[in-house]
C-alpha cells in the first residue's frame, strides 16, 4: 500500500491525529495533496484523501518526514513566514506540481506552514479561504502539542532536581523518568568558563533552555534540569565512552549557540536512582575545577582531574578547620610579609623537586648553598622538620593549597 493512501500513517509518533484529520479537510476542498510542516521543516501531518494530487517530492518529503533541504526552497519558506496570507509558489523541477502555501502562526509567533499542491484547476477564493482557515487550525492544534511537551518537560525537570538532592525514592525516580531497569545511567554537567565573556548572566540563563533544546534532539530519553549556573543532564542506557562523546559534541554545539566556553563534566556510570545525589556532587567537583581553569579540557571525567578534585578536599578541611594548619607554616608565612624573606617559597620549590636542592635552586634562580642556608633556618626558626615524610606531606599541602 502506498504511504499516501494509509489511513494510520506510521512513525510520526507524537503528531495529533487532528492534524492529519485537517490535513484531508484541506485537502478535500483543494484537490491536491496537503501538508503541515514545523519550523523545521519536518512534515507533520498530510493528507490521504484517495484521488488526490501528489508528485514525487511530497512523497519523499512524507516517507523520510522531513522536506529536501534545498537552497530555493529555503528562500520560498521565507517568502511564505514573511507573508499575510497565501503564496503561490512556482514549480523548482519539470516533475513538480504547483503549490500554494501560507504560514501557520499564533498571533506573531511562527509556528510552521502549511502547503497544498494545487488541484486541476487553480485555487480559487474557496482554496485560499480553506488554505487558511487550515492555517489557523493547525496553530490551535500546535500550540496545545507544544503546551503538552512543554508540560512533561518541567515535569521532568522538577523530577531529577530533586533526585539530585536526594529527594524522593528511587523507585518513584525511576517511574517518572521512564529509566530502564538495570541499564547504566550518567549524569552530565554543564557550566560556563571562568574565563568567559559572560559566566552568571544572559549566557548561564540562556544555557539551560539551549541544553534543553539539545539534549532533546540527540538523546530522547534525556533528563534535563538546571540548578544554578550548572545544567545537568541525566542520560540513560550510556556509557562513559558514549558519554563522552556526547558531552564534546554538546560543549562543540552550545559553545557556538551561546559564543561563550563551556564545561562539561561526566560523571562515573551507576545503575541505581538512588545514587544520584552522589553523582551530582562528583560533576560538581570536576566542574570546580575545569570552570576556573582556562587550560582544562572541555570534556573531563574525575580521573582527568583527580589529584586537584583531591587538593580542593584538603583545602575545604583547612578552611573549616583552621586549628589543622601548621603552625609553623603560618608563622613562616607571616615572616615572609614582615621581613620581605622567601622561606615559603623555597620549602615549596624543595618539596616540589622532591628534595632535589640543585633543581629546586634552578627554579628560584638561586646558588643550592643559598637555598641549603634557608632550608636550615625554616627548621630552626619555625619548627619544620623536612626529615619527617608526614611533615613534609602536611607542609607541601598547606604551602601548595595558599600558593
Amino acid at each position: 500500500m502506498d504511504l499516501t493512501d494509509s489511513p494510520n500513517p506510521p512513525g510520526l509518533g507524537g503528531t495529533s491525529e487532528e492534524l492529519f484529520a485537517l490535513a484531508n479537510a484541506v485537502a478535500a476542498v483543494i484537490g491536491g495533496s496537503v501538508a503541515i510542516e514545523d519550523l523545521d521543516h519536518r512534515v507533520l501531518a498530510y493528507s490521504s484523501v484517495p484521488g488526490q494530487r501528489i508528485d514525487d517530492l511530497r512523497r519523499r518529503g512524507i516517507l523520510d518526514r522531513r522536506v529536501p533541504d534545498e537552497p530555493e526552497q529555503q528562500r520560498q519558506y521565507r517568502e511564505v513566514l514573511g507573508a499575510p496570507g497565501v503564496v503561490r509558489l512556482p514549480v523548482l523541477a519539470p516533475d513538480e506540481l504547483p503549490r500554494a502555501a501560507a504560514a501557520v502562526r499564533a498571533g506573531d509567533l511562527p509556528l510552521g506552514t502549511i502547503w497544498a499542491i494545487e488541484g486541476e484547476h487553480l485555487l480559487d477564493a474557496a482554496g485560499d479561504r480553506a488554505l487558511l482557515d487550515g492555517a489557523r487550525l493547525a496553530a490551535l492544534h500546535m500550540l496545545r502539542r507544544r503546551s503538552s511537551a512543554e508540560l512533561e518537560l518541567r515535569a521532568r525537570e522538577d523530577t531529577l532536581r530533586a533526585a539530585l538532592r536526594g529527594d524522593g525514592s528511587a523507585q518513584e525516580t525511576r517511574f517518572r523518568l521512564g529509566l530502564p531497569e538495570r541499564s547504566p545511567l550518567t549524569l552530565l554537567g554543564c557550566a560556563p568558563a571562568a574565563d568567559g565573556p559572560d559566566r552568571t548572566g544572559p549566557a548561564a540563563v540562556r544555557l539551560g533552555a539551549a541544553a534543553a533544546r539539545h539534549w532533546a534532539a540527540v538523546h530522547g530519553e534525556a533528563a534535563v534540569a538546571t540548578v544554578g549556573r550548572t545544567v545537568y543532564a541525566l542520560l540513560p542506557r550510556a556509557g562513559p565512552a558514549e558519554a563522552r562523546r556526547l558531552s564534546e559534541q554538546a560543549v562543540a554545539a552550545l559553545g557556538r549557540t551561546l559564543e561563550t566556553p563551556l564545561r562539561c563534566a561526566v560523571s562515573r556510570p551507576a545503575d541505581d536512582p538512588a545514587e544520584l545525589p552522589a553523582l551530582r556532587a562528583e560533576v560538581d567537583d570536576i566542574l570546580r575545577v575545569t570552570t576556573e581553569d582556562a587550560r582544562a579540557p572541555g570534556v573531563a571525567a574525575l580521573g582527568d582531574v583527580h589529584a586537584r578534585v583531591l587538593l580542593l578536599h584538603c583545602a575545604d578541611a583547612l578552611e573549616r578547620r583552621p586549628r589543622l594548619r601548621h603552625p609553623g607554616i603560618e608563622a613562616m608565612r607571616e615572616h615572609d610579609r614582615a621581613r620581605h624573606t622567601d622561606y615559603a617559597a623555597s620549602v615549596l620549590a624543595w618539596l616540589d623537586a622532591v628534595g632535589n636542592v640543585g633543581e629546586a635552586a634552578r627554579r628560584l634562580t638561586v646558588h643550592p648553598n643559598t637555598l641549603k642556608y634557608r632550608l636550615r633556618r625554616a627548621r630552626e626558626l619555625f619548627g619544620i622538620d623536612l626529615d619527617q615524610p608526614d611533615v613534609r606531606l602536611s607542609c607541601w599541602l598547606q604551602l601548595r593549597l595558599t600558593d
